[in-house]
Order: C-alpha cells, then sequence, then structure tokens
C-alpha cells in the first residue's frame, strides 16, 4: 500500500507510521539482498552515495553511511540491522520498532541489545575527515593515476586494506588486498593499464573523499579513500555497475 493512498486524518501519528512503513519494505528488500548475497562473487561494498563535503555535521547520521560502519551492518541479520538502524541513528523507542518490525516489545529489546553489542565489537573508530585528511586523500587520488608506486606506499598505512567490489560482472580484484606495497602495486598496476578516454571528477562518497573515473563518457569506478592518522587506511573501489546507477544523485544527509 501507498502513502498517498491513506487518508492523512486516520493516521494518529505519521513519523512512526512512515517509519513503520519504510521499515517493512526495507525488510524484504534485506532478506532478499541477504539471499543473493550467498551467491555474491568477490568482495562486497556498498553502493557509493554521494554525500556533500560538510555531511560530517552529524556525526552519528554521518557514521551510519560511512563504508566502514555499512560493512559491520551488513553483517546483522535483516531485524537487527533494522532496528539498530531505528534505536541509534533514528531514536525511535522499542515500542515503535516493535510494531515496525512485527516483535513484541521485550523481543525488540533483546534484538535491540545483541545488534549494539555487535556493532560496538567491530566498529572502528568513525572520525569525519578533517581538512588535512582530505588533503591526505585529494594528493593519493591524483598520485593513483601517475602509477608513482613509491609516493603510493609513502601515503599508505602499513595496514591498508584495499576492496574491489565488481560483483561477477567486470574485472576486479575479489580478496582484499592488504598492505602498502601490495596496494601501490596493484594501483600502480591498473594506472598504468589506463582506460580509454579516461576522465576523473573529485567528489565526496560516504562522506569519505572520492573520485569518479569515466572511460568514454561512461562511469567506470569509484575510488573512495580514508584517511587514519594523516596515513592511507582504507581504498574502496565500486566497479560494479549495478551499483553505480545512481551516482550523479547527492544523498543530503538529515533527520
Amino acid at each position: 500500500m501507498r502513502l498517498a493512498d491513506i487518508d492523512p486524518d486516520t493516521i494518529d501519528n505519521a513519523r512512526a507510521y512512515l517509519a513503520q512503513v519504510v521499515t517493512r519494505q526495507s525488510l524484504n528488500a534485506l532478506r532478499s539482498a541477504r539471499r543473493r548475497r550467498e551467491q555474491y562473487v568477490g568482495n562486497w561494498l556498498p553502493e557509493p552515495v554521494r554525500t556533500e563535503p560538510d555531511a560530517g555535521s552529524d556525526l552519528l547520521l554521518a557514521e551510519s553511511v560511512s563504508v566502514a560502519m555499512l560493512l559491520v551492518l551488513e553483517t546483522l541479520g535483516p531485524d537487527e540491522r533494522a532496528v539498530f538502524v531505528l534505536r541509534e541513528v533514528f531514536g525511535f523507542g522499542h515500542t515503535e520498532i516493535a510494531a515496525s518490525i512485527g516483535r513484541s516489545v521485550a523481543a525488540t529489546r533483546q534484538i535491540a541489545h545483541r545488534a549494539r553489542e555487535h556493532v560496538h565489537a567491530r566498529r572502528k573508530r568513525f572520525d569525519p575527515p578533517s581538512e588535512s585528511a582530505r588533503e591526505v586523500a585529494a594528493r593519493f587520488l591524483a598520485v593513483s593515476t601517475t602509477g608513482d608506486i613509491q609516493a603510493l606506499m609513502d601515503m599508505l598505512a602499513p595496514d591498508a586494506v584495499e576492496l574491489s567490489d565488481g560483483g561477477g560482472v567486470v574485472s576486479a580484484a575479489r580478496r582484499p588486498i592488504v598492505g602498502a606495497e601490495k596496494i601501490a602495486r596493484f594501483l600502480g598496476g591498473l594506472a598504468a593499464r589506463g582506460l580509454p578516454d579516461m576522465r576523473l571528477e573529485q567528489s565526496t562518497f560516504n562522506v569519505l573523499p572520492a573520485m569518479i573515473v569515466y572511460s568514454r563518457g561512461e562511469i567506470d569506478l569509484v575510488m573512495m579513500i580514508e584517511v587514519t592518522g594523516g596515513k592511507v587506511s582504507g581504498v574502496y573501489l565500486v566497479r560494479n555497475p549495478d551499483k553505480l546507477v545512481a551516482v550523479a544523485d547527492t544523498l543530503p544527509l538529515a533527520r
């Protein structure tokens, strides 16, 4: 049922009603996505979401769309994920959440506790990129197209991680690449091969400094850079065409 088909006069609490409708639709989507993920080829990364450069002003909301947090949330079951987001990000009460997911209040409390412990045990400290971090990322993005392996190594943290998501549709590294030298050589190899009629556009995705790479006028990939302590700690390459369809849309973060 669409919200437009509902008589507004019959709704006592529009916010709670809307949350219930959206949550149930999201749960259906999450369950379907979870089944597809079991057959997913290679690394899985969230869809890149273009955000405003200053999106980190709401720390909790910014973290909720960060790559690191979305990777953690992906390890939760659909109900746990829905409860965690509704409770921790949007501040809904257990009674409202219980109505949204079709569970008892007691069961919802248990799910919320379990999800919170799971996330807190796996989440990394989140700090929205500072101006200096953005400068490091911008230099790294620029150097990544030159193939200068030593320059890349100098900017990468020793334990940095690179993840590529091609979804089995296009070529991409299917396992995580760990370590500054291995990542630098991998990116150097990509730069050496190049792309036909390549064009670059710097932007911000999932609150991270990023670069869109075009080939023959079409988006080939989005590269997102995570900086920790002045060094690049995470490099995320999304090439799966299904995840690049909404790259042009900017998501204003608000609640």
